[in-house]
């Protein structure tokens, strides 16, 4: 059986971000429970990384699980245009509740890279409804915001999108305010807003991920949102990865005093267990798409726009994120993370050790490459493999975004993993 299931997935599968004639063969993963895979032979894995930063509560969580029962039994989908339905409209009222106070709409979709989609056409759009000419968009160096063409063009991550390059739209990249950078990010930004036709800044908030968990600080990214308020610019904070409590607070937007004019959702809404994304927004961006004339209408939409059993899963991971012994489970792992990094920031193969709430970020130093294509990385990946550990480095980058749910011990175990490498890469 579990030879079969491989055969038939090299036969019929092709896996994301993978190069398929060199690639290894797939785990084949049967089960999950806590912050722990299982494989067909029995063989556990720590989860280090949330199956691609979506897990919050642990695998096969058995209070989502009867939730997403409950109302499979009741109503698996119903069209969005029209119509609506109660778990639509109760985590919407939720939702608002904990994100920052200017936010009052949702507009729904299906993953992180649709979520920014509407986020970039909204701000085009409110612009144009009120007839300013503004089409400029400005995003961060070394940004990836998704697949999507729109969030292509928006990223600054090249070596991922470059046989499409023809095909995008321009948008301006500025330094990231990485600490020493900070005066080249604020002058950058000053300059393309004294153009006066910028409609919005994307921006992932104090964590670049895919860039290889490059952070900064709260007080640099606040200044930089303070100077597109002054100018009439609309922010758009892409918090797919960095919201429900990844940095420590709820919503990485909880850390400045200037707040976004639109925030984009994803992989942790479900605690990881259903597509789903929300897009918000001002009640001002809303406003601007009310007529009588059809044609100012928002029209974007999806086939499983706020699925039902979606909305389920996000109204139950939301009961178990704001339970004061999550809560104190984040703050105890982002502890644990900031002590790591002090322990290793000296030794010789450390290039940076960081965090921000339950990131954790390890960069090695090599002779073998830096940044996503790093060749290390074919040597980590298997290395923790081995040891019961999925890690997927981000070139030379090796991180930890845990569930909530894990251990102590689990934690300790994955810090002890990371030492040996350093030992021995």
């Amino acid at each position: 059986m579990v030879a079969a299931t491989i055969e038939k997935d090299r036969q019929y599968i092709w896996h994301p971000y993978t190069q398929m004639k060199t690639a290894p063969t797939p785990l084949n993963i049967v089960r999950g429970e806590g912050a722990v895979l299982y494989d067909e032979k029995g063989q556990a894995y720590i989860d280090a990384v949330s199956s691609w930063w979506v897990n919050l509560h642990g695998h096969s969580h058995p209070y989502i699980a009867e939730k997403i029962y409950e109302q499979l039994r009741t109503l698996e989908h119903v069209i969005f245009a029209g119509f609506t339905h109660p778990p639509a409209v109760e985590i919407s009222e939720r939702l608002l509740a904990i994100l920052p106070d200017n936010q009052s709409r949702t507009f729904f979709s299906d993953n992180g890279s649709t979520a920014v989609e509407v986020g970039l056409k909204m701000a085009i759009q409110y612009f144009h409804n009120r007839g300013q000419k503004r089409g400029r968009l400005i995003a961060f160096n070394g940004a990836y915001h998704g697949d999507t063409f729109g969030t292509m063009s928006a990223g600054g991550s090249p070596g991922f999108h470059s046989p499409f390059a023809d095909y995008l739209f321009e948008v301006e990249h500025i330094p990231a305010p990485e600490p020493g950078q900070e005066e080249a990010a604020f002058n950058a930004m000053a300059s393309i807003l004294a153009k006066g036709d910028v409609a919005a800044f994307l921006y992932e908030p104090l964590v670049q991920g895919a860039a290889g968990m490059r952070m900064h600080k709260p007080a640099a990214l606040n200044r930089l949102l303070g100077l597109c308020k002054e100018a009439g610019v609309l922010c758009i904070a892409d918090e797919v990865m960095t919201g429900f409590g990844r940095t420590g607070r709820l919503f990485a937007s909880n850390h400045m005093e200037h707040q976004p004019d639109l925030m984009c959702l994803s992989k942790g809404l479900t605690g990881g267990t259903l597509p789903l994304a929300i897009t918000t927004c001002t009640e001002a961006i809303y406003d601007a798409f009310l007529s009588d004339d059809n044609s100012k209408a928002f029209y974007h939409g999806h086939s499983f726009t706020a699925n039902p059993v979606g909305c389920a899963a996000a109204l139950a991971s939301m009961d178990l994120l704001l339970k004061e012994s999550c809560q104190e489970r984040i703050a105890s792992i982002s502890q644990q993370h900031l002590a790591f990094c002090r322990d290793v920031a000296g030794h010789p193969r450390v290039g940076e050790a960081r965090s921000q709430g339950t990131i954790l970020a390890l960069e090695f130093k090599t002779e073998e490459g830096t940044g996503y294509f790093s060749n290390i990385r074919q040597k980590l990946y298997p290395f923790f493999l081995e040891r019961g550990a999925v890690l997927r480095p981000l070139g030379n980058v090796i991180y930890l975004i845990p569930p909530y749910c894990i251990s102590d011990e689990q934690l300790s175990s994955l810090y002890g993993m990371m030492k040996e490498a350093l030992e021995r890469f």
